[in-house]
């Protein structure tokens, strides 16, 4: 059984490639969306048995959100129902070309903002677990959130539970704590949290950002990712956690937003060693070049879950099909409206064999 926590929301957006001046007033497209609640829904939509735990208004809103999670196959029977507090919300506006995209959150005071550790039932929750997978976006929501991710954290590493952690840098978010700065806030809150995790996944700007590490060679606002830089970056990371027994890099380069490189690194500890996907012929690293992207909110979440389900499954299990799988299954997400990666195991398999054309399956 998986475990993840985090906060979900209700996400609101124009059409296609349409901006808020030329959609409103009018008609909108709500979805569901959340760091956490998207590897869940992957995890489950790939066959595992995956529990989602958050803190949500008893309304019928989030009742919906619910029910969407429950039809997907996660397990929301521990959900915390709070009476006070409102279901989060943020407004994307897909980019298009050389405009980016952009993202508005509306999350103060939302029920997982409001809710103490003590009024969640982590024993109930971690019933069965086998991996905790939270992010750096919860603790970045507000104190209670931080504290209560914090202590179901440590509770599930004592009990000798798998816990994986996306960096997840969002500085609109860090901005609890008056007079400390986004950036020195999320690495006071992560360098305690990283402490009890065993898998760290990062993009190539949160390891600088949240920790203070830096790859040489790499300029991400000009879309150059020098890849082997990240080998070093990983194994300090390794090197300032004891705990930590690997280290996931997605790699971006960012062409335009329509036109995207992707792939990613796995340094594994034990073996002191980098695996890159995806590779060329000869063995080298080619990362997949993504055109025409539908919608890359979630890929980041959508690698996560694939890095998860290969590490869990044994055939899979070793480093450099990992990293395979996760590249290959995130790839997919690019193509795919809205947070949830609604993409099977087979698909991605497809992928992995060679199969990219994009023709028509019959």
């Amino acid at each position: 059984m998986f475990l993840t926590f985090g906060e979900v929301m209700a996400r609101i957006a124009p059409a296609g490639h349409l901006r808020w001046p030329q959609t409103l007033p009018g008609s909108v497209q709500v979805t569901w969306g959340g760091g956490e609640a998207n590897v869940a829904a992957s995890l489950a939509m790939f066959g595992h048995s995956a529990r989602y735990l958050t803190a949500l208004p008893k309304q019928p809103v989030a009742e919906a959100l619910v029910t969407s999670l429950r039809g997907l196959g996660v397990d929301v029977s521990q959900i915390y129902w709070r009476k006070e507090g409102r279901l989060g919300l943020y407004f994307v506006e897909v980019g298009a070309n050389q405009r980016g995209s952009t993202v508005l959150y509306d999350r103060s005071h939302s029920a997982i903002s409001l809710a103490a550790a003590t009024e969640y039932d982590f024993e109930n929750a971690l019933q069965d677990v086998h991996w905790l997978h939270v992010t750096g976006i919860t603790p970045a929501i507000s104190e209670a959130a931080a504290h209560a991710n914090q202590k179901l954290v440590e509770l599930a590493h004592s009990r000798g539970i798998a816990v994986s952690c996306d960096l997840n840098f969002r500085k609109k978010l860090w901005n609890w704590r008056s007079g400390t700065k986004p950036k020195d806030l999320a690495r006071e809150c992560m360098t305690k949290l990283l402490a009890h995790v065993d898998l760290v996944i990062a993009n190539e700007e949160d390891a600088a950002d949240v920790l203070g590490i830096h790859a040489s060679g790499t300029d991400v606002t000009q879309g150059h990712i020098a890849a082997d830089a990240y080998e070093q970056v990983a194994r300090k990371i390794a090197t300032e956690f004891a705990s930590v027994k690997r280290v996931a890099i997605t790699l971006r380069e960012s062409i335009s937003a329509d036109h995207n490189n992707w792939g990613a690194m796995l340094f594994d500890v034990a073996t002191d060693r980098a695996h890159f996907a995806p590779l060329d012929a000869a063995g080298n690293y080619q990362p997949y070049e993504i055109r025409n992207i539908v919608d890359r909110v979630g890929a980041g979440d959508s690698f996560g879950a694939g890095l998860l389900h290969a590490l869990s499954t044994p055939a899979i299990s070793s480093p450099d099909k990992a990293i395979a799988f996760a590249v290959a299954a995130s790839c997919l997400k690019h193509s795919v409206q809205g947070d949830f990666n609604y993409v099977t195991v087979e698909e991605v398999t497809a992928l992995l064999a060679g199969n990219a054309s994009g023709r028509v399956q019959r």
